[in-house]
């Protein structure tokens, strides 16, 4: 049975917008993972089938971009460009660990090719669900994914890592993808000091919610967005300034590489396509290294 949690709930979007993403031709796709639909409970699944008609599948689309826009875009844009550094020949990283993993399909993906260790972090009630999924969706947990529970607000990440076999001294890729936002500024800057000490040449990937977007400042047309997340209920709770993040990170010991936003992924990954979406600026991406 799903847990009906809100915190489980989150993990349901992202991946149904990257089934019905797998829907589109391969030309115009945004992100392709073919995995998606089947970590979906029934009632997500059932979309994704209809949407397999172009005209429902456009007014799916069009329907979220009005109540948040660009966010289909960039979501399923940065899907794609941690998906790219991950596979890149040059990442020379031999363990990934995925915090706050929810129903993200990559470790299964990596499983297909490679006996690489995955790590998935997450709170207990995802961890659980994620377990549930696999046996369903899979059969079994693939033998290189190790599924771990942990409490970003209250728990240590590295020892914990550690208890389910994920070593320290190997470099490491760390995803941390539409997560940020959910935990107080505090946590966010406990979870960057836990990983501090990770090995050289490892690579951390995050995204994060502009602060002038959680402070109300500016919008940036997503008006509805705004009064879902931090009005109704304060669900997001961070937000971080571009220009201030590679200070950040020179604080717990990261070097700032690169961030993407709406327009790196509209020149790297729409145009290409041929569709008239815009990726949101409420979300950027970022890579560092070590």
């Amino acid at each position: 049975m799903t847990p009906r949690n809100a915190a489980a709930q989150t993990a349901f979007g992202p991946m149904a917008l990257a089934a019905i993403e797998h829907n589109e031709p391969p030309a115009r796709r945004l992100v392709d993972d073919d995995l998606a639909e089947s970590f979906l409970p029934n009632r997500f699944r059932l979309l994704v089938r209809a949407t397999r008609s172009e005209a429902l599948r456009r007014a799916v689309v069009s329907a979220i971009d009005r109540s948040g826009p660009g966010l289909w875009a960039s979501i399923a844009c940065r899907k794609r460009y941690i998906d790219e550094r991950l596979s890149d020949p040059l990442n020379d990283t031999d363990t990934v660990v995925i915090l706050g993993a929810g129903l993200d399909t990559r470790a299964c993906r990596i499983a297909r090719h490679s006996d690489m260790p995955v790590f998935e972090v997450d709170q207990q009630v995802n961890s659980e669900l994620k377990a549930a999924v696999l046996q369903r969706a899979l059969g079994s947990v693939p033998p290189s994914v190790h599924l771990v529970p942990v409490d970003f607000e209250h728990d240590p990440l590295i020892p914990t890592l550690e208890e389910h076999g994920y070593r320290r001294d190997r470099p490491t890729f760390f995803i941390w993808e539409g997560v940020t936002q959910y935990l107080t500024p505090e946590a966010v800057r406990a979870t960057l000091a836990q990983l501090r000490d990770a090995a050289p040449g490892s690579r951390l990937v995050f995204t994060y919610i502009r602060q002038d977007f959680i402070d109300g400042t500016n919008l940036y047309g997503a008006e509805s967005v705004y009064r879902k997340f931090r009005k109704r209920r304060q669900v997001w709770k961070s937000g971080l300034v571009p220009e201030e993040v590679a200070e950040l990170l020179a604080e717990y010991g990261w070097r700032l590489l690169e961030q993407a936003g709406p327009s790196y992924f509209r020149d790297t990954y729409i145009r290409p396509t041929g569709r008239d979406v815009a990726a949101s600026a409420v979300e950027w991406t970022v890579m560092a290294d070590r």
